[in-house]
């Protein structure tokens, strides 16, 4: 199989072509093609897969280009895994946000609206290229916000684009390891969109489990959405939040530790990859070491403002991955017809009444040739749906404002977060942006 990885000079790039060199199965993925705008960052990514591949037999070959069509051309699978305006662009969504006193974060906020606007126009086109070069590929989306991008290619591609994360996938794992039961054997309750969820049920042995957790503040202080929310919070709300809703829950204790942070998540990144890229970007030998290092040290950091002073990430959130299973997952269940059960950004499809059925919404689903089927699950009710419908209709705002240039629904889009608390700073927000981020005023200046 033919694979094309939008973003292919990304710093995660190697944790896919390491699942992929697991990956034994007769048919699986021999051809992968990079693509970014960036040479020198694909040059060094490059270097990286060649150590990994080392003593691989068959290892699925790699090749480089700058443009999108040769890389799509033929193409049965598509990761998409792009950031526009680079992690300059991030740092500048997160500073205009806290400059206004408000959350500055890469996906929550006022920052992830500034990412979205600038995104889903790049999105939507590359689905036009997809569909014109590759109409029967499916698309794996990476690309933050997740959620919103999802749907944006969606207008385009339909179904056959599938959003991931990590995140959701990961704190049922976490929830099951916790209770001594085997994730592989329980049936996740989860429902929400991209960072904004909840675990609302843990079935093992056809028994809800999750009580016992939420029950349990040991449990709780042994996992880190526990340690997050505390457990008086959790069991408060009688379920388990996704880690992003910390930004929601604790607005401003987010907001003071990032403010008085020396850095923001961005500037951090942004000085890490510099060093990377330059340190790799000779012709040598360590590649593999060195990016491994900077992994380990940029998961070790990952929420970091969330956590009290000093505290660390557990070792298996460290060095545990994500993503390129669940993509891993998805391919083989589509190519192979070896079906997952996956939690996925798909539409509703009535999945989450109180949302329109073509909204992407995150939820547990078997995936099998077909594609996702999301599970019937009890409906979202209370506080949890309310959010979601007001931010669902806060990301379709930014759709239509990045597909339209329109400032005045990019000023709605702004002022109706619940994490913006005027419509004058909406109209600051987007005035700051459009001077910070040239992809941002791209959008308004056609």
């Amino acid at each position: 199989m033919r694979l094309a990885m939008l973003g292919g000079g990304g710093f995660r790039t190697p944790l896919v072509y390491g699942a992929l060199l697991r990956d034994r199965h007769e048919r699986r993925v021999s051809e992968v093609w990079l693509h970014d705008v960036d040479e020198r960052r694909l040059a060094t990514v490059r270097r990286v897969l060649a150590e990994l591949a080392d003593g691989h037999e068959d290892a699925p070959v790699v090749h480089a280009t700058t443009d999108l069509d040769t890389a799509l051309e033929g193409s049965e699978f598509v990761f998409s895994a792009v950031r526009v305006g680079g992690l300059e662009g991030r740092v500048a969504d997160e500073r205009v946000a806290l400059d206004l006193g408000l959350l500055g974060q890469e996906t929550t906020g006022p920052g992830g609206l500034s990412y979205g606007l600038r995104t889903v126009p790049v999105a939507v086109d590359v689905a036009r290229r997809v569909a014109a070069l590759a109409p029967d590929a499916w698309v794996i989306n990476f690309t933050n916000p997740a959620g919103m991008i999802t749907e944006a290619m969606q207008s385009v591609l339909g179904p056959r684009v599938v959003g991931i994360c990590d995140s959701p996938i990961g704190l049922a794992r976490r929830a099951a390891a916790t209770l001594g039961v085997d994730p592989s054997a329980t049936r996740v309750d989860y429902v929400g969109l991209n960072h904004l969820g909840w675990l609302r049920g843990l079935w093992h042995e056809g028994r809800d489990v999750l009580p016992d957790l939420i029950a349990d503040d040991g449990g709780l202080a042994a996992m880190e959405e526990g340690r997050l929310f505390g457990p008086d919070w959790v069991r408060s709300l009688g379920m388990v939040p996704n880690e992003y809703l910390y930004y929601y829950y604790f607005t401003r204790d987010a907001v003071r530790s990032i403010t008085t942070a020396p850095h923001t998540r961005g500037e951090y990144l942004l000085d890490q990859q510099r060093r990377f890229y330059a340190a790799v970007g000779g012709d040598r030998r360590g590649a593999l070491a060195e990016w491994d290092r900077v992994r380990t040290e940029r998961n070790a950091t990952y929420m970091r403002e969330a956590r009290d002073d000093g505290e660390a990430r557990a070792e298996a959130d460290v060095h545990g991955g994500g993503y390129e299973g669940v993509a891993l997952a998805i391919m083989a269940a589509i190519a192979r017809g070896e079906p997952a059960e996956l939690i996925l950004n798909v539409p509703a499809g009535g999945t989450v009444p109180g949302l329109p059925d073509d909204a992407v919404v995150e939820v547990p689903c078997t995936v099998d040739a077909a594609g996702p089927r999301p599970h019937p699950l009890p409906p979202l009710t209370g506080h949890p749906l309310g959010l979601v419908q007001q931010v669902k209709a806060v990301e379709r705002l930014v759709i239509e404002a990045a597909l339209t240039g329109s400032e005045r629904r990019a000023v709605q889009a702004f002022a109706l977060h619940p994490l913006v608390d005027s419509v004058t700073v909406a109209r600051e927000l987007l005035t700051g942006y459009r001077a910070r981020i040239p992809a941002v005023e791209a959008v308004f200046a056609r």
